[in-house]
């Protein structure tokens, strides 16, 4: 037990230094290659504490190899910048000034509702009170926000139809039926609600609507029979 112990306390200042000197980085925002890097060295560190029977040598090796790769990696990253796409990957703008980039989405294993509950997230819930919004390459979220955007956001959108497909959750919570969105669709030239990449809309009437590959559009909308949310 007490080889254990000591052999664990070892490994683990030996994992603090080696941490420390990739930089605050790692410890913050990572790279791919650098969650790869953080995966392997915690997978390397956990076989020499847990079998006494393996030389605690090898894996403290093992853990400086991983360093030593994680720095050359590093090196080409900041110096050769061709291999700085391919290694850390490169941001992603998945909303512009025509609404939301379908392929850049697609490209990035992400959805509709992704990148709404990523907006929600940074404090922005209506699609049309941003001029951009992007993914940077560690992952993290980023938007620019239209001028008075508060004024865009008074209240809350449902997404109603999501990549060619009604929510019927979010239909239930309108009180409105499918025949009504539909409605508007055909009044707008959508002839089939599979041509529709999102439609939202909010509790007082605001309708935001963009078709597959075409810019979108803010419709402004009663419901019937004063309906509200």
């Amino acid at each position: 037990m007490t080889l254990v112990i000591i052999r664990t306390a070892i490994i683990f200042f030996t994992l603090l230094v080696i941490m420390r000197l990739m930089g605050k980085r790692q410890i913050g925002e990572m790279q791919p290659f650098e969650l790869v890097i953080t995966l392997l060295i915690a997978e390397l560190a956990c076989i020499p504490m847990a079998d006494a029977s393996i030389p605690l040598l090898y894996g403290i090796i093992s853990v400086v190899t991983i360093y030593v790769l994680h720095e050359i990696v590093t090196l080409l990253d900041l110096k050769v910048k061709p291999l700085k796409s391919f290694i850390s990957g490169k941001p992603s703008l998945v909303v512009n000034k025509d609404g939301i980039d379908d392929y850049q989405l697609k490209k990035n294993n992400l959805d509709v509702s992704d990148l709404i509950e990523s907006l929600r997230s940074a404090g922005y819930f209506s699609l049309d009170s941003i001029d951009y919004a992007l993914y940077e390459s560690n992952g993290t979220f980023s938007a620019l926000p239209k001028e008075n955007y508060e004024e865009k956001q008074t209240s809350l959108p449902l997404v109603i139809v999501d990549n060619g497909s009604f929510d019927e959750k979010n239909l239930a919570l309108t009180g409105l039926k499918r025949e009504y969105f539909e409605g508007i669709l055909a009044e707008n030239g959508v002839k089939n609600v599979k041509r529709v990449l999102v439609l939202t809309a909010d509790g007082e009437g605001k309708i935001y609507l963009q078709q597959k590959g075409e810019k979108y559009r803010t419709l402004q909308v009663e419901y019937p029979n004063g309906t509200a949310w």
